[in-house]
C-alpha cells in the first residue's frame, strides 16, 4: 500500500506543497474548509480533496481510518483553533505532526496592535476612512467602529457567504470589494485611493500574503497601516524545508 499523507490546507504555501508532491508515490488527502478553497487546488492523480470542517473527534477518526505517515498543518497563521485541534488529534493518535509556518513580517513603518478589539479601540480615536483587508471572519468586530457603515471599505474573498455576512452586518454595498489575492502594490494603491483610505487594517500575513505590497501602497497614498499581530511566534518548518523533507522521505524522483 502507498503511504498516506494528510495535509490540512488553506494557504498558498499549502497549495504549492501539494503541487510539489504531484510526482510522489503517495496517497495525498487534502482538507480545506470550503468548496471555494477546494476549487483553488489543481487536480492531480495522487490527491483527494475534501471540503469539510472536522472537529477533534472527526480528525481522530480520520487518522484512525487512513493511518497517515504524517499530518501537515498548512493552515493560516491566524487559524489558531484549527492548529490546536490538529495538534491534539495527532497527539492522541500518535501521528507525526508537521507545522508548515509562514515567516512573520519584519518590523516596519506601521502600528502594531495585539488583537481585533485593540484595533477597534484605536480606530475609534481616529478620524477618516478605513480599508479592511482582514477577511470576513472578524467583520463583526469592526461594527464597533463609530460610523463603520460609512467609514469602512473592505475586501473579502469572492464567496457568497463572505458578501452575505458583510451585508447582514450593515456594511455599505458600495464599500465591499470581493476579490481573490494576492494583490500587487499597484492594485492596492488603486483601491486605497478609490476609497480615500487614511487607515489600512491588515493582519501580519507575511511576504507570501502580500504584506509587503500593502506596506508600500499605504506609504504611497499616505495612509497609516494598522497591523494585527499574531498571537505568538509559531514553531514549525518553512515551505522549502518541509518540501525537501517530504521529497527525501518518500524518495520522489528516484
Amino acid at each position: 500500500m502507498k503511504p498516506v499523507v494528510w495535509l490540512i490546507g488553506g494557504t498558498s504555501e499549502g497549495r504549492r506543497l501539494i503541487k510539489g508532491l504531484a510526482d510522489a508515490d503517495i496517497e495525498l488527502y487534502v482538507s480545506v474548509a470550503t468548496d471555494y478553497g477546494a476549487s483553488l487546488i489543481e487536480e492531480q492523480a495522487n490527491t483527494t480533496v475534501m471540503a469539510n470542517r472536522m472537529d477533534l473527534a472527526g480528525m481522530c477518526t480520520f487518522i484512525q481510518e487512513k493511518k497517515p505517515a504524517c499530518v501537515i498543518d498548512a493552515t493560516h497563521p491566524y487559524a489558531t483553533i484549527v492548529t490546536e485541534t490538529v495538534q491534539k488529534a495527532c497527539e492522541l493518535e500518535n501521528a507525526e505532526y508537521i507545522r508548515l509556518v509562514r515567516p512573520a513580517a519584519e518590523k516596519g513603518d506601521y502600528t502594531l496592535v495585539g488583537d481585533f478589539a485593540e484595533a477597534v479601540e484605536l480606530l475609534n480615536q481616529l478620524e477618516g476612512n478605513i480599508f479592511l483587508t482582514t477577511g470576513s471572519k472578524n467583520l463583526k468586530d469592526f461594527t464597533g467602529v463609530k460610523d463603520f457603515a460609512t467609514r469602512i471599505a473592505l475586501r473579502v474573498l469572492p464567496m457568497e457567504n463572505s458578501l452575505k455576512a458583510a451585508l447582514e452586518l450593515g456594511y455599505a454595498p458600495k464599500n465591499i470589494v470581493c476579490m481573490q489575492g494576492p494583490f500587487s502594490e499597484e492594485l492596492d494603491i488603486a483601491m486605497f485611493k478609490k476609497f480615500n483610505a487614511r487607515f489600512i487594517v491588515t493582519k501580519d500575513s507575511g511576504k507570501v500574503g502580500g504584506f509587503d505590497e500593502k506596506v508600500k501602497a499605504a506609504q504611497v497614498v499616505n495612509a497609516k497601516l494598522i497591523v494585527i499581530g499574531r498571537a505568538s511566534e509559531e514553531e514549525g518548518i518553512g515551505f522549502v524545508d518541509v518540501l525537501d523533507y517530504l521529497r527525501k522521505r518518500f524518495v520522489i524522483g528516484k
